[in-house]
């Protein structure tokens, strides 16, 4: 006979078999879990991934249970790489995220980082244990290792521990240099000795400018010989080479994101240190990902600076790197301090040479961020004798007037247009095109706006094209024929903003040209505009015809006296209207019948 019970039994059992159990451990949801990705059962193993992270797992007890089991880790992280189901991916990535949380607690624990220091000097295999160690601590094992070696320095007693220290110092590597590096400002003689042994058996080129910078600098003769034997292990070459073009070409590599340089991995932040004179010590500041690169290229070109201040291609690169940072959006660290002035004032500030250097840059690289703020610079600080700056075969800012970004474009044509250059060059057609384009974005609907354009964007670009072109007009620009715009200054006189209407107006007043008088006429008469706009067109009207006559039609010459002579045309319109037409200088026919007109005897 049919028993609905016993039916349901064994399902709610196979229930509590197959799936994961309530108030289970981290280690057993994690045994399971890579139990059932073993096997294939992914539908259970994402079961119990969801129950391990939602039981809020300790990252050091789970970095434990990865280390111990080294062959499910790399299942773990097999299935994160590989696997076609995107919610297996994104829970197995959740679960790594912690196991490299707790790897970042673990390694960067003072106590524990001070602990194995003192194992270094127990036994043999306690050296060994605590040197890998303080290798997996990495960059945050520097300023104890060095706080011991201090200590140990000014105790004769210690001498066979200090000994220990200084041996297991370069064992830490790569991850070393950094920090090492910082603590060269120490005044401390007999550290500053060791830090630069250890980082010639590190053998890293990243500390070579640090190692030639005490070469050239240092008044210790003991320091500049330990450098100079230092520098040889790594590379005898950099001997015959200027700490400042060492330090430009590691700012170089910082600008490159060289993944050789790249911060540790497990932490969703970077460290910079700086040496504290007051404390005698390290420190570090906690700085984002996303421009850590750029800070430290920015370093490295401050001291290319200190240790040759003529050093120019510092400036540019440093320039590049600043305008890279601001690009992230990014709040700037907190060791710039409060009032840290923008990248912009710095660049305005250096002149356009080295506004000129960072913008070659932004062009090779074609990095639309750093090219736009060095054009913008550019546009308020050069005049014509540095406008067309070459670099080797290439003139950065008549480049830019190609670059693939508009904003880049626009600001490169307004840059050169507002230098006001004199004598002819073969690019002045691309800036009126330019100039011509950008004017006409104003009214265009941009749709959605992106970091790089938006309506607002569009229209500021718009007025900036029609103001630097009203500068070209009235300055009778030999350079740049503004004629080539017409079409377009013609058509933003019917632009839905007053501003352009007023400045289109004005510019057409210095071309000679029939088609841009009429047009002035045109919008001076159509009733649809505001009386502001029609008053300042008749004003560029009388510019006109004061600069190049009547070119006007008949018929317009028409509507102009019919708008005079009526009654009802308001006072102010009907005064700029009449200087209008008297700037025209028409036979006196007309004026005649419009003083006949009012006459009563």
């Amino acid at each position: 006979m049919f028993n609905r019970k016993n039916v349901v039994a064994p399902c709610v059992i196979g229930l509590f078999i197959l799936g994961p159990v309530l108030g289970a451990s981290v280690a057993e949801n994690w045994n399971d879990f890579l139990h059932y990705l073993k096997i294939g059962r992914l539908d259970l193993a994402k079961g119990y991934a969801r129950a391990l992270l939602e039981s809020n797992p300790d990252p050091l007890e789970l970095l434990e249970l990865a280390r111990e089991n080294p062959p499910g880790h790399a299942i773990l992280k097999q299935a994160h790489e590989t696997s076609a189901d995107p919610e297996l991916t994104e829970l197995s990535g959740q679960v790594l995220d912690v196991i490299e949380k707790g790897r970042f607690m673990r390694r960067s624990d003072p106590q524990i980082i001070v602990e194995e220091i003192r194992r270094l000097s127990t036994t043999e295999r306690g050296w060994l244990i605590a040197v890998k160690r303080l290798k997996d601590a990495g960059e945050y094992a520097i300023p104890y290792v060095l706080d011991a070696m201090e200590q140990a320095m000014a105790d004769e007693s210690r001498q066979k521990e200090l000994s220990d220290i200084i041996k297991a110092l370069p064992e830490i590597g790569r991850p070393a240099i950094r920090p090492l590096a910082a603590a060269l400002q120490s005044d401390h003689a007999e550290l500053k000795v060791e830090i630069i042994r250890a980082l010639g058996k590190i053998t890293y080129p990243q500390a070579l400018p640090y190692l030639k910078y005490i070469m050239e600098n240092s008044d210790a003769p003991e320091l500049r010989q330990s450098a100079g034997t230092s520098i040889g292990k790594i590379d005898p070459a950099a001997v015959q080479a200027s700490a400042a073009k060492l330090f430009f070409q590691l700012g170089e590599r910082y600008y490159y994101h060289a993944d050789a340089l790249a911060p540790a991995e497990d932490a969703d932040f970077a460290n910079i240190w700086f040496w504290d004179a007051g404390a005698g010590r390290l420190a570090r500041q906690e700085v984002a990902k996303d421009y850590f690169h750029e800070l430290m290229a920015m370093r490295c070109c401050e001291w290319s600076l200190k240790s040759d201040p003529g050093f120019g291609w510092a400036i540019g690169l440093w320039l590049a790197a600043f305008f890279k940072t601001e690009a992230t959006a990014l709040e700037m660290p907190a060791y710039f301090g409060p009032g840290h002035a923008d990248a912009m004032v710095y660049a305005t500030t250096a002149g356009p040479e080295y506004q000129h250097l960072a913008l070659a840059r932004a062009i090779k690289d074609n990095n639309a961020d750093v090219a736009l703020g060095a054009v913008e610079a550019l546009a308020v600080t050069a005049g014509e004798k540095s406008l067309l700056f070459a670099i080797g075969p290439t003139q950065p800012l008549l480049e830019a007037l190609r670059f693939d970004d508009r904003a880049v474009r626009y600001s490169a044509a307004i840059a050169v247009a507002s230098a006001g250059p004199r004598q002819g060059f073969a690019q002045s057609d691309l800036v009126v095109n330019n100039l011509a384009e950008a004017l006409s974005q104003g009214d265009e609907p941009v749709g959605e706006a992106t970091k790089r354009w938006s309506q607002e964007l569009a229209q500021s670009y718009a007025l900036r094209s029609a103001q630097v072109m009203l500068k070209l007009a009235q300055s009778r620009n030999p350079a740049i024929d503004l004629s080539l715009a017409q079409t377009a200054v013609i058509e933003a006189t019917k632009s839905e903003r007053q501003e352009i209407q007023v400045l289109a107006g004005q510019i057409l007043a210095h071309l000679e040209s029939p088609g841009a008088q009429r047009a002035i006429a045109t919008m001076a008469l159509d009733i649809t505009n505001e009386m502001q706009v029609r008053i300042a067109a008749f004003e560029s009207l009388t510019k006109s015809a004061k600069l190049h006559a009547n070119l006007l039609t008949e018929q317009t010459v028409d509507d102009i006296y019919t708008l005079i002579s009526s009654n009802e045309t308001v006072p102010e319109l009907r005064s700029a209207a009449a200087i209008a037409f008297g700037a025209l200088n028409l036979p006196s026919r007309k004026v005649k019948d419009l003083i006949l007109d009012q006459a009563r005897s």
